[in-house]
């Protein structure tokens, strides 16, 4: 949604052909569904080398910004008294976890790692600290250089391009060329994250089955992989059909609503955290088992309800537009109909029921708790 429009007006702004948002979206969209097709550490190494270069670009340019100051180093607009001062605090929370979706994505290539109980716990409280500070740093520095009286009606202004006037005119095409590779970036990750959950679904038999195959030579899971290129397709060829605005129903609309569907999940996961080792301690001591779901789960929630409330402002609408209301609303059903499948997998398909969680050994899980295959042994 963000892609095709970026890239066809930065073309068109150095004398290139006007093209179409969707055809620079297809190429992207093809590009991406080959290397979908391919290893993880092949898509590793490329989100790497286009991640640590954007890192670095961001921190030349926050450098840069801090350098020059407009009213010295204030630090007003680091303040959490303006955060929750603020009316619309829940279309900002909603909005700046967007920015953290994919850190819990580390989980889903566990079983693709050599030693995913060291690197998948290191890979995600690592990116929580780099984001974090990154974007911490990268804010401050823009509210330093245009001024904290002035940032707000300059990213109005300038969107994206506010924080590349923050150094030299070639740092700034740089920072520029690499936003649109952080974008491509951006499609890569989803898409392979995406394609392993409904893969572990598929493999367990909550979703098809055809969906945990996997490509016999790189061990990707193709079956799901072009399922989700299919997705990604068809959404691109309908919104260039029907003509509307890619970068505002498409990305910021359904964007947004994304981040919106993971804080839901997220605050789900903390709940079931509690609930979970209620049942099985496993060892783990009280901080793991209770103090720390218990008190995400309470930050957590009061991020969804600010949220449901503010999504009118979230999405740039008047309050009562159907939009606010019937976009968050579609978690809610989805929430009815996962309940009510699990339910149903319980009692009629309890096989597949007992194997969910279990991964690589949900087949197995499934033969040890089955009374025919007891009563055989």
């Amino acid at each position: 949604g963000m892609f095709g429009p970026t890239v066809a007006g930065y073309v068109v702004s150095k004398g290139g052909p006007e093209i179409s948002w969707w055809v620079w979206s297809l190429g992207a969209w093809l590009v991406v569904a080959i290397l979908g097709m391919l290893r993880v550490d092949l898509n590793g190494k490329v989100l790497a080398v286009l991640l640590t270069t954007e890192v670095a670009i961001v921190v030349i340019l926050s450098v840069a910004g801090l350098g020059k100051q407009a009213n010295g180093w204030d630090l007003t607009s680091l303040s959490p008294g303006g955060l929750f001062g603020h009316s619309g605090v829940g279309a900002l929370l909603v909005t700046a976890l967007l920015g953290y979706v994919g850190f819990e994505a580390s989980a889903v290539f566990s079983e693709e790692a050599k030693n995913p109980r060291r690197t998948v716990p290191v890979a995600t409280y690592t990116s929580l600290v780099v984001i974090g500070v990154v974007y911490a740093v990268a804010s401050w520095a823009m509210s330093v250089h245009y001024g904290d009286d002035k940032v707000a009606a300059v990213a109005q202004e300038q969107g994206p391009g506010m924080m590349f006037g923050m150094s030299s005119s070639v740092v700034g095409e740089i920072a520029n060329v690499l936003f649109m590779t952080s974008l491509f970036a951006a499609m890569l990750s989803f898409h392979s994250a995406v394609g392993r959950y409904m893969f572990a679904l598929g493999r367990e038999g909550v979703l098809p089955r055809p969906l945990g195959r996997t490509n016999l030579r790189t061990g990707a899971p193709r079956t799901a992989s072009l399922v989700q290129s299919a997705f990604g397709v068809v959404v691109i060829v309908v919104y260039a059909v029907a003509g509307w605005d890619p970068m505002v129903r498409l990305f910021f609309w359904l964007g947004t609503t994304g981040g919106f569907g993971v804080l839901c999940l997220l605050a789900a996961t903390a709940i079931a955290i509690i609930r979970f080792f209620a049942m099985d301690r496993r060892g783990e001591n009280a901080w793991r088992r209770v103090i720390a779901p218990g008190l995400a789960a309470i930050a957590l929630l009061g991020m969804v309800w600010a949220g449901v409330a503010n999504y009118s402002t979230l999405l740039g609408v008047k309050p009562g537009a159907i939009e606010a209301w019937a976009l968050p609303s579609l978690y809610a059903v989805t929430a009815v109909l996962g309940i009510g499948y699990g339910l149903y997998l319980r009692t009629a398909r309890s096989d597949i029921y007992r194997g969910i969680g279990l991964g690589a050994n949900a087949a197995a899980g499934r033969a040890q708790t089955d009374p025919d295959t007891v009563a055989v042994r």
